[in-house]
């Protein structure tokens, strides 16, 4: 599910839209967030953006990153927490 760099707009839309952008990353799998930080990751490396469009993408990039790592911590805990239950160490 591709989306389109948010860009700044003048008014209150910025708050509205991160929140919305939050709501859709909590919704979101790990191979799917993944997937759309590499495209992220790939645009910046391209070049020809704005700034504007850079920054949009740099922001999305990161609240990606951050919901990667948090989904990841979350399964190293789960496997932590089995590996204990079953007496490994």
């Amino acid at each position: 599910m591709a989306r389109e760099p948010r860009t700044s707009n003048s008014g209150g839309d910025d708050a509205a839209g991160a929140a919305q952008a939050s709501l859709d990353l909590a919704e979101e799998g790990f191979e799917t967030l993944f997937a759309r930080l590499e495209s992220v990751s790939q645009q910046l490396e391209a070049g020809g953006l704005t700034l504007e469009q850079s920054l949009a993408l740099y922001e999305e990039g990161m609240r990606l990153s951050q919901r990667c790592q948090a989904l990841l911590g979350a399964v190293e805990q789960r496997i932590e927490t089995l590996r204990q239950g079953a007496g490994g160490a």
